[in-house]
């Protein structure tokens, strides 16, 4: 029953949004989208964090990247840079209270993968150890 009612609020979308998004996902995915932002969304559920915090807990992340993203998050007014003017630079990034709802959003995919983490690690290393079959010869089973 809720995927029947969430599918229903999923096409409701493009009359609130100006016919810019077919379904809500595709909102939500304009803003997440991109490698690191999720991330930083949930890293920032416990409170403000520096630049550096971030950084660190994000591991693999470019100093480039990480800046880019923080941008992209703060045009979207999901999370708000703080200058505190002082010598030396401090700076810091908090959710606003949009931001929160969509970082709460997260935290069940989180969830998922902690509790999925070992199966999927098997997974991952079974594909990337199989050939690669090109798109044209893939075939797909039908059941019926």
């Amino acid at each position: 029953m809720h995927l029947l009612v969430s599918m229903e609020k999923m096409t409701d979308c493009s009359e609130v949004c100006g016919g810019r998004y077919s379904h809500g996902l595709a909102a939500t995915l304009r803003v997440i989208g991109g490698k690191w932002k999720p991330q930083i969304l949930y890293f920032l559920l416990d409170g403000p964090k520096r630049y550096g915090e971030l950084k660190r807990v994000i591991q693999g992340v470019s100093h480039k990247v990480l800046i880019q993203q923080l941008k992209e998050l703060e045009a979207d007014r999901v999370l708000t840079r703080t200058d505190y003017k002082e010598v030396p630079p401090r700076v810091d990034y908090a959710l606003t209270p949009l931001g929160r709802s969509l970082a709460d959003a997260i935290v069940p995919l989180c969830t998922w993968g902690t509790e999925n983490m070992a199966e999927m690690v098997s997974i991952f290393a079974e594909r990337d150890s199989s050939p690669q079959v090109p798109a044209d010869d893939r075939t797909v089973a039908v059941d019926g």
